[in-house]
């Protein structure tokens, strides 16, 4: 007897077992013709190929030769036994004049033993084997100064209940196959019917019921980016009520298989809630649920209860929905009034990447409810990004506090976000996020958390494929476009990020982050009114305009304006304190400091560094104040702060990785000691492409080839930096990186390489302040050249 391994292919209530030859429907045999299963098999095994009709026919009919309508006929018998109409073609699709598609998933088990019953080997097994294979080990995962160990204690069970998740999900086929949805079937949430008169529920209980179904992996919740796309494309205003029945017409042009409605009404102190899942392309109602709440204040954990039904009625696992079915009060809030707030909060973030216009919603969020943990968490990410860190630690360390009430999805975005801005360990943060798309490969936030971080590691390849997903998922998410550009425009694919800005245009986007993008590529292009045009955008906009005051100071830098740069960066600087932005305005100053040490205004770059660790000590702060008073002849300050860094972010992958070394290595060459410089620098050899640091780590080791007489090596790293002018954009080092290449080629006796990379110096620096001392110090090296 046969005890090799057994393959059998399921597919909504099927399944087909090869060796036995037959095919069965809810565990019971189905009548049906050899040839027909013969057929099946092949388009089964084939699935989501197109499979031509000559294939078919070689396939069922080897050697033999028979008419087409042969196979026409077997395609009407299975598509009789399947329940394919011609209205809803779940199953077989037909290519016209070409051949057939099997369109449903289809699920390959494998049985290991001897003609054991098919329940010997549940699918729960088998998806539990495919999640252990997953790149990330949870278990290898330490955890964070807050409850270190407690932290995988939520992830590990996400992985683990997916085995529950699946055979349940069996279970459920057979108990509800006619109104079932299957686990990649988009669905459509609408707007709720609101007769109460109550404007507090508008908009607030659809959100709910997101909640409470994006908590589930087995969902697949069409975007509020692609919902309002589609309406702008039908001629609807923003702001239109999504009714069941435009919903519907939305689902229709989406392609999406269901529409999920709901409404509430008022009986005196009590409300009633309804809760329908509809059949876009029929308008068959799949499934109805009814509950009632006494007051106001319970109308929330009503709608969880009534959303906990739906969602067994509608194909998920009865274990699934134990495991992920985290009470809506808890899950977000019981204050109807914070979830109100945090939704627009949340449309202004994902849709438009505004994060100053979604920190009020946020703050008025957890005003309202203080242990709402997601609006704490968004609220720390909008921080975040607008780069004041401490406010991010604060709202991300009150969001880890209150983990333990938090769905499953968002103990996810919790922890990752507490590793990457609390602890600083992104290494951590990715690989929760890389867990986090195994378990929730629909949920394009975790793709667009880990596309930033992989930009922040430098490895920009990985953060396009991560976007790249992100955007499949939510084809317009302006938060996605913007950062898909700038990653194209890092990678040195202007013309792509061009591409995906014009197409973001088109969709009637504008998000925020691609004003930045387009700055950018202006500079890149030597496009000045480009750069103009952007400039004024921001102007009036108080929360962003001091970002762009500094970018045009740093591009007046990178030119040698260096009197110009200053007045921008006061104007920067100005701008970020009164809007409540401190550390904005420290970093500004220890930037400045930066480009002052770099060209040799020592007492210029002392000054401003002190200036800025006045006003805030984040590590970006420290970081650069201390290569400032480096390179000024201050090393015992510089490794003060080196220590300072080194103590408060021992887990930091930047600090430990990209910060210290760049610093030690300075501090070294000022010592005399430039091969302890470049040993340093190894540690920030894979992350030296960040797209934050504009290829500083490179700069540095050239500088220490320099230092160590290794012409050859310095001319290779200083030229890195040219190959890469997306990531070094306008920061001053690009010009610089051409007048070291042309010290290194001196170095090695190339007169002539070395004065056309003195004179590319020249040409950029052309309109340069006359008493800047490098400047000083190029013109005579160039003049001994001649």
């Amino acid at each position: 007897m046969d005890t090799g391994p057994k393959v059998f292919y399921e597919f909504g209530p099927f399944r087909i077992d090869p060796d036995k030859q037959i095919l069965l429907r809810e565990d019971q045999p189905v009548a049906i013709t050899p040839k027909a299963l013969e057929t099946l098999l092949i388009l089964v095994r084939h699935s989501r190929e197109l499979v031509s009709k000559d294939e078919l026919m070689k396939g069922v009919w080897p050697g033999a030769f028979v008419e087409e309508s042969n196979l026409s006929q077997n395609i009407f018998v299975l598509r009789k036994v399947l329940g394919d109409t011609p209205e809803d073609r779940r199953y077989i699709a037909t290519i016209p004049g070409r051949g057939y598609r099997f369109v449903a998933q289809v699920r390959t088990m494998v049985q290991d033993g001897e003609d054991s019953a098919i329940e010997d080997r549940p699918r729960s097994r088998v998806v539990f084997e495919q999640i252990a294979r997953a790149p990330s080990d949870a278990e290898n995962l330490p955890g964070t100064k807050l409850h270190r160990r407690a932290i995988w204690k939520y992830l590990l069970p996400i992985a683990a209940v997916l085995a529950v998740l699946a055979l349940g999900t069996s279970y459920f086929f057979r108990r509800h196959q006619s109104t079932v949805l299957g686990e990649t079937d988009p669905i459509l949430i609408a707007d709720f019917a609101n007769s109460t008169g109550d404007p507090v529920f508008d908009g607030t209980l659809r959100q709910g019921l997101e909640v409470q179904l994006e908590q589930s992996p087995y969902f697949n919740l069409v975007s509020d980016t692609q919902i309002a796309q589609t309406m702008r494309l039908m001629e609807q205003s923003d702001g239109t009520k999504l009714t069941n029945d435009l919903a519907r017409q939305v689902c229709q042009r989406l392609g999406a298989s269901a529409v999920i409605g709901g409404s509430i009404a008022s009986l005196g102190s009590q409300y009633v809630l309804g809760l329908s899942a509809i059949k876009c392309s029929t308008g068959e109602i799949l499934t109805e649920e009814q509950v009632a709440a006494n007051s106001k204040s319970q109308v929330l954990s009503a709608l969880a209860q009534g959303a906990s039904e739906l969602r067994g009625k509608l194909g998920e696992s009865l274990g699934s929905i134990q495991e992920y079915d985290v009470p809506l009060e808890k899950a977000t809030t019981s204050s109807l009034d914070a979830l109100q707030a945090y939704t627009l909060g949340r449309k202004e973030m994902i849709v438009s990447g505004d994060w100053v216009a979604s920190i009020p919603l946020f703050e008025r969020a957890v005003s309202l409810d203080s242990n709402f943990a997601m609006a704490h968490a968004r609220l720390g990410t909008c921080y975040f990004n607008l780069g004041e860190r401490a406010k991010a630690t604060e709202e991300t360390t009150k969001a880890y506090q209150l983990v333990d009430s938090t769905s499953g999805s968002e103990k996810l975005y919790i922890t990752s976000h507490y590793y990457e801005f609390v602890s600083g360990d992104i290494l951590k943060a990715s690989q929760a996020l890389e867990l986090g798309t195994k378990i929730y490969p629909r949920e394009e936030t975790n793709y667009v958390a880990l596309g930033a971080i992989y930009r922040d590691l430098g490895e920009n390849d990985k953060a396009l494929s991560a976007w790249q997903n992100a955007l499949r998922i939510d084809p317009e998410s302006g938060l996605t476009h913007a950062n898909l550009a700038g990653d194209y425009l890092c990678l040195n694919r202007l013309d792509e990020a061009n591409a995906d800005v014009q197409e973001s245009r088109a969709l009637g986007l504008d998000p925020v982050g691609e004003h930045k993008v387009l700055y950018d590529l202006s500079f890149l292009e030597h496009d000045s009114a480009g750069m103009a045009n952007e400039v004024a955008w921001a102007a009036g906009k108080t929360q962003y305009e001091n970002q762009y005051l500094f970018m045009e100071a740093s591009t007046a830098a990178s030119s040698g304006l260096l009197g110009h740069s200053r007045d921008l960066t006061d104007q920067a600087v100005t701008s970020a304190r009164d809007v409540g932005w401190p550390e904005n305005a420290a970093r500004y100053r220890a930037k400045e400091a930066l480009f002052e040490a770099l060209v040799g205004d020592a007492p210029q770059a002392q000054s401003e560094a002190g200036a800025a660790l006045g006003i805030s000590r984040g590590d970006e702060v420290e970081s650069n104040a201390a290569l400032a008073y480096v390179l000024s002849g201050h090393t015992g300050q510089a490794q003060t702060l080196a220590d300072d860094l080194a103590k408060r972010f021992p887990e930091g992958t930047i600090v430990q990785y990209i910060d210290l070394p760049d610093i030690r290595a300075e501090i070294e060459m000022a010592r005399g000691y430039p091969a302890h410089a470049i040993q340093i620098l190894e540690a920030s050899t894979p992350y030296e492409l960040s797209q934050g640091f504009a290829c500083l780590p490179i700069f540095v080791r050239g500088r220490a080839y320099l230092a160590a007489h290794d012409g050859a090596s310095a001319a290779g790293e200083f030229q890195k930096m040219l190959d890469h002018p997306g990531v070094v954009v306008n920061s001053p080092l690009g010009s610089l990186a051409h007048l070291e290449i042309g010290r290194a080629e001196a170095l090695q006796g190339n007169k002539e390489k070395a004065r056309a990379a003195y004179q590319d110096f020249f040409s950029l620096w052309q309109h340069a302040d006359p008493d800047i001392p490098i400047l000083r110090e190029a013109r005579a090296e160039f003049a001994k050249l001649q």
